[in-house]
């Protein structure tokens, strides 16, 4: 686990929000607080997803949470405006690829079965912006291989993308 103070918030924001850089990620939860306090549970509700759609086609089952390039429509239309928010707090995880990638690289494969989620708390407050990387497993490993990994695989991705940091 690593947390990062991310030093351009606006050139963070408009690759969060602005484009599809963090769309393979998966949203857990959302708290969005502007003029109200706006609370999403990113967790899939199958039974909107039971019978056929308009065509008569079975529904497609999602997985177990939204993906961000679906909620990063609605979270960006909370938080655009004049003014920053007040404070926000989002907790993606990582995607389904990168997942596989990890379970076939030798370095992890003994352990990558265990790995419940690859997490990434994004919070913002008082005009600072962090993001805190996290694993977290089905049982206790005390190998940090994977965390290790999944760290320096986000901090590469941040630097790729230009974004400026400093590791706390």
């Amino acid at each position: 686990m690593i947390a990062l103070e991310i030093k351009n918030v606006k050139e963070f924001m408009n690759h969060f929000l602005g484009s599809e850089a963090f769309d393979s990620f998966y949203l857990e939860e959302a708290s969005i607080t502007t003029y109200n306090t706006f609370i999403i549970d990113g967790h899939t509700v199958n039974a909107f997803y039971e019978g056929t759609d308009a065509s008569g086609n079975p529904m497609e089952k999602p997985g177990p949470f939204s993906t961000w390039k679906q909620m990063r429509p609605i979270c960006f239309s909370l938080i655009k405006g004049n003014r920053s928010p007040v404070a926000f707090k989002f907790v993606l995880h990582a995607g389904e690829r990168y997942l596989e990638r990890l379970k076939n690289n030798p370095q992890t494969c003994a352990n990558a079965g265990h790995v419940r989620a690859l997490a990434v708390n994004i919070r913002f407050e008082g005009n600072h912006l962090k993001c805190v990387t996290g694993t977290s497993y089905d049982t206790f490993i005390m190998d940090k291989t994977i965390d290790n990994l999944w760290d320096g695989d986000f901090v590469s991705s941040l630097t790729a993308l230009g974004i400026r940091f400093e590791l706390q």
